[in-house]
C-alpha cells in the first residue's frame, strides 16, 4: 500500500522535535568553574551570568563532590543527589546557550574530576589558583564566618590539623570537617593533575587570581574565548564575597544557633520569628544583627605567620610553576623568602 506524498513527514518531524526537546531538558553543563574558592570564582561566575550565550542558573550545586555527603550542609535547597535532580537545574537553558556551573569545592574534591568526566568527558574546565598564604587566610575567614570553623585565630586553626586528622578538635556542629585540613587545599599540582589526566589540555584553562584582580576584563575575555562565545559583549565587573572577620565569637555562635534552630532558646527565638514575620523576611533581622554586631573588616594578617605559611608551601609553588610553565615563584615573590 503506497503512502500519500509527505504523509509521514509531520509525524517524523514531531518525533525529532520531541527527542531534541527531551535532550535539551536533560542537559548537563558544557563547562565547569571548579575553583579554588576565595580566588575570584564567584566574581567570574557573576560576570559570566550576564552573557546571553551562557546559562549558569545556580551556583555551587556541589553534586560531583561526593565527600560532602558525609554530613548534610544546612542549605534550604539541599544538594541534588541524583543525576536527574542535577539535570533539572539546567532545564531552562535555551537551545543556543552554553551551559555552565561553578562549584569551587570541585578542585579540592578527590572525586569530582572523575565523576564529571564520567558524564561529560567533553566538558571544559576552568581552574583558578591563588598565592597559598593569602588564599588560606581568606579561606579561614570565610570558614569562620560560615561557622564551618570555630577557631578564629588563623595560626591556631592551621596548627590544629594534625589533631583534626585524628578526629579531634573539630567543631561540634561543622558540616564540612574534611575542609578544615587546610593543607589539603594547597595540593595544587595534585588537584590539577586529576583534571589533566581525564580531560585533554585544550579543555582545561588555568587562571591565576592576580591576573583577574589586575585586569578583570582581559581575564573574562580569555574565558569567553576558551568557551568559544562572543568576547566583545560588554560584561559589568562585580565585587562579591568581600572578606570579613568575626567581631565576637560567642555572639556569632549564638546567632548561628538561632539561625539553624539548635537548642531550646534558639528554637524559641526562631519560632517567634517564624510566627511574626513573612517567610521572605525571616532571615532579614538575623542578617542585619550579624552585619552590625558580629562581623567587621578584618585586621591585616600577621606577617610572621603569613611568611611561615609561605615557607611551608614554597615547594608547591615551585612545582606548580614548573607544571603550568609560568613563573609563579617570582609573581608571588617566593624568590624573596628568607
Amino acid at each position: 500500500m503506497s503512502r500519500a506524498p509527505g504523509s509521514a513527514t509531520p509525524r517524523l518531524d514531531t518525533t525529532r522535535q520531541a527527542v531534541a526537546s527531551s535532550a535539551l531538558a536533560a542537559r548537563l553543563p558544557d563547562f565547569f568553574i571548579v575553583g579554588h574558592g576565595k580566588s575570584g570564582t564567584t566574581a567570574l561566575y557573576e560576570m559570566l551570568t550576564q552573557h546571553p550565550q551562557l546559562h549558569l542558573p545556580y551556583k555551587e550545586p556541589w553534586f560531583f563532590a561526593s565527600e560532602l555527603y558525609e554530613r548534610t550542609p544546612p542549605r534550604p535547597e539541599g544538594i541534588p543527589r541524583t543525576l536527574e535532580e542535577y539535570r533539572a537545574i539546567f532545564a531552562g537553558a535555551a537551545q543556543n546557550q552554553i551551559v555552565g556551573e561553578a562549584s569551587p569545592i570541585y578542585l579540592w574534591s578527590r572525586t569530582a574530576a572523575e565523576r564529571i568526566a564520567a558524564v561529560r568527558s567533553d566538558a571544559r574546565i576552568v581552574a583558578i589558583f591563588r598565592e597559598p598564604a593569602s588564599f588560606l587566610h581568606s579561606l579561614h575567614l570565610q570558614f569562620v564566618e560560615s561557622y564551618i570553623e570555630t577557631e578564629s585565630n588563623f595560626a591556631r586553626a592551621l596548627a590544629l590539623e594534625d589533631e583534626r586528622r585524628l578526629g579531634r578538635g573539630l567543631p561540634r556542629y561543622t558540616y564540612w570537617p574534611q575542609v578544615l585540613l587546610y593543607s589539603e587545599h594547597v595540593r595544587y599540582v595534585e588537584q590539577l593533575r586529576r583534571y589533566r589526566a581525564l580531560f585533554p589540555p585544550e579543555q582545561v584553562l588555568v587562571l591565576v587570581y592576580d591576573d583577574f584582580r589586575r585586569d578583570n576584563e582581559a581575564t573574562v575575555k580569555e574565558v569567553l574565548r576558551f568557551l568559544e562565545v562572543d568576547e566583545h559583549i560588554p560584561l559589568r565587573a562585580v565585587e562579591v564575597n568581600a572578606t570579613i572577620s568575626v567581631r565576637s565569637q560567642r555572639l556569632h555562635e549564638l546567632m548561628h544557633a538561632i539561625s539553624v534552630g539548635r537548642g531550646p532558646l534558639s528554637l524559641a527565638v526562631k519560632g517567634a520569628l517564624k510566627a511574626l514575620t513573612p517567610e521572605k523576611l525571616r532571615q532579614g533581622p538575623l542578617r542585619r544583627v550579624k552585619e552590625r554586631l558580629v562581623f567587621n573588616a578584618p585586621s591585616p594578617p600577621d606577617e610572621q605567620v603569613m611568611n611561615e605559611v609561605r615557607r611551608r608551601y614554597a615547594g608547591e609553588v615551585h612545582a606548580l610553576s614548573e607544571y603550568i610553565g609560568r613563573d609563579l615563584v617570582k609573581l608571588w615573590r617566593y624568590d624573596a623568602l628568607t
